[in-house]
């Protein structure tokens, strides 16, 4: 087999690949033995007759073709291998000669993993930043605690802010209510800035059984391009007021929120989490900095066919978003006053970060033998065996190969991920 390789871009190579009558023998023995199976002979079984019988039998335009097939199939990827090329996906094949049993030209097309000129990811000089709990976040958790244990009292008495109100509203726009604004039996705490400004400061000074209008204005940047800067109307009924006195923090309200004899135990212990909540994010930050570091610094071309993949992962995981709040993907675009090409610029950003941080990781995982064991992967499996064994359709795709492939990957890429925390923690 003789190959010539053609660089198209830095991540997309063409071999053209020549196969002499040594290179096709053995393609034309696969094809025979395959064809073989379905040739009918007088005095042998379907699929029993020996292969030098079955080729006098076999058409001559369909043994070449399958012996093309089959040189092909055996060479193609063999051509990027011996020339240390990885492709991402199947090359494409444009057929230049065929000469059956003499020689056969071919050019094999596919983008390849690129040439990845990494940093020095050993030394990135990037320093974690202690996140410390503050006297402040632990009154924060402890009021939070005391609200939920707060007695509410029905009042007959004009509202104020602290109070909860129970209301029916309808918001209208241009006369007519819009999705999202209509609720029954809605319990709001005044002073929560819950809803837009001006809803909760209108309802101040109202009494129960009051029905009244609120105009107001949603803010130009609301997150619904309808609604944006949009002159509604809220049809409010006013069905209850509750006047809230938080539970006093003392040693009893400990005794209610778990194993604690005393408020002192109950600090100690929201510090306790708290500390790890910090600790986490404080970890789960540095990890993203660490990856954005190495791809900045770094040079890694990323091939077309990765980033429309990453694109496509990306629409999938907000059209399943969507779907589950009863959208389609137009609607989503239309909520966040988005076009289909605007989303798409902005997203392909996103997926070429993605890219380059995934070639970034696989090349390190690789120069630095980072590898996880069967066992692992094995354990993990049983884990999601365990999660989703009421589910025969989950456990049937759990058994696919290109399960275990992708927990291997995913697996090997934390690995890698916590390497580069070790090696840049000095």
């Amino acid at each position: 087999m003789k190959t010539t390789v053609k660089k198209l871009s830095d991540t997309k190579i063409e071999i053209k690949i020549t196969l002499d009558a040594k290179d096709l023998a053995p393609a034309r023995e696969k094809a025979i033995e395959q064809l073989a199976k379905e040739v009918k002979v007088e005095g042998f079984r379907k699929g029993k007759v020996p292969a030098d019988v079955a080729e006098k039998f076999i058409p001559e335009n369909d043994l070449n073709e399958a012996a093309l097939d089959f040189a092909i199939r055996m060479t193609a990827l063999q051509a990027f291998t011996d020339n240390k090329l990885s492709p991402i996906a199947i090359p494409q094949i444009n057929l230049i000669k065929y000469v059956p049993g003499e020689t056969v030209e071919y050019t094999a097309t596919a983008d390849i993993l690129p040439e990845v000129k990494l940093c020095d990811y050993k030394n990135l000089k990037i320093k974690m930043e202690a996140a410390p709990v503050a006297n402040k976040d632990i009154d924060d958790v402890l009021n939070n605690i005391a609200k939920s244990y707060a007695d509410k009292k029905a009042v007959k008495r004009a509202a104020k802010e602290g109070d909860e109100v129970i209301i029916d509203f309808v918001g209208k726009k241009d006369g007519e209510a819009f999705k999202g604004g209509t609720a029954k039996d809605y319990h709001l705490p005044l002073g929560s800035h819950t809803f837009i400004p001006g809803f909760e400061e209108g309802i101040v000074g109202h009494e129960p059984g009051d029905k009244f209008d609120l105009k107001l204005t949603f803010p130009k940047d609301y997150g619904m391009k309808d609604l944006a800067g949009a002159k509604t109307v809220f049809e409010v009924l006013l069905k209850q007021v509750n006047e809230v006195e938080n539970a006093k923090l003392d040693d009893e309200l400990a005794k209610k929120c778990g194993p604690f004899k005393t408020l002192n135990e109950l600090k100690k212990d929201i510090k306790k989490n708290l500390e790890a909540q910090n600790e986490y994010r404080t970890e789960e930050k540095y990890k993203d900095e660490l990856i954005k570091a190495v791809v900045e610094k770094s040079k890694i071309p990323t091939p077309e066919i990765l980033i429309k993949d990453q694109l496509r992962f990306i629409e999938d995981d907000i059209t399943r978003n969507a779907a589950s709040h009863g959208l389609t993907f137009d609607d989503y675009l239309a909520e966040t006053g988005q076009t289909r090409e605007g989303w798409e610029k902005e997203a392909t950003k996103a997926a070429e970060a993605r890219v380059k941080a995934s070639l970034a990781l696989q090349i390190i995982a690789r120069d630095n033998k980072i590898t996880v064991k069967d066992e692992v992967v094995e354990a993990k499996l049983a884990e999601l065996r365990d999660v989703y064994k009421k589910s025969p359709e989950a456990l049937k795709n759990l058994k696919d190969p290109n399960v275990a492939a992708d927990i291997r990957n995913r697996l090997i890429i934390e690995e890698t991920i916590n390497f580069l925390v070790k090696a840049n923690k000095k």
